[in-house]
């Protein structure tokens, strides 16, 4: 289950990053925050790959789909740091738009996984979905 330490970091990392996006909403433009963004996640890249792979001697690697599917990451995750901006801007409490976009964000990574990549579903799952649709609506209506 080491994995899930890894899930829990992450969590709070992004708690943080939602966080952080409330903080800066009206402090500088949509457009600058991702330049910022942006340059942060390319100097951790960078230093991960150079400092720390590269330094070990990991073999560095690349295939096509590979390198389409990691721009893909980098275009989502950009697109969710200005829509996170654009939420946030628009004057939703943190408390609510941060839950409603995760969770949404669940759902369909859920869907795609069902349908895309042929996973399994279950009738726990499927309970789990329905209690997200559940929650996401009392976050909503409050």
């Amino acid at each position: 289950m080491n994995w899930i330490q890894y899930a829990v970091v992450t969590a709070f990392a992004l708690a943080a990053a939602d966080f952080f996006v409330k903080l800066a909403v009206g402090k500088l433009s949509n457009s600058v925050a991702v330049l910022l963004y942006g340059s942060c996640t390319f100097l951790t890249g960078l230093i991960w790959v150079c400092g720390g792979q590269w330094g070990r001697g990991v073999p560095q690697y690349a295939q096509t789909l590979g390198i389409l599917a990691a721009l893909g990451v980098g275009v989502a995750f950009s697109g969710v740091t200005l829509g996170l901006y654009a939420t946030f801007g628009a004057g939703v409490p943190v408390s609510v738009g941060s839950p409603v976009i995760r969770l949404g964000g669940i759902l369909l990574a859920s869907v795609a996984g069902f349908v895309l990549l042929k996973e399994p579903i279950t009738v726990r799952y499927v309970i789990g979905i329905l209690l997200v649709c559940g929650g996401m609506y009392l976050i909503i209506t409050r």
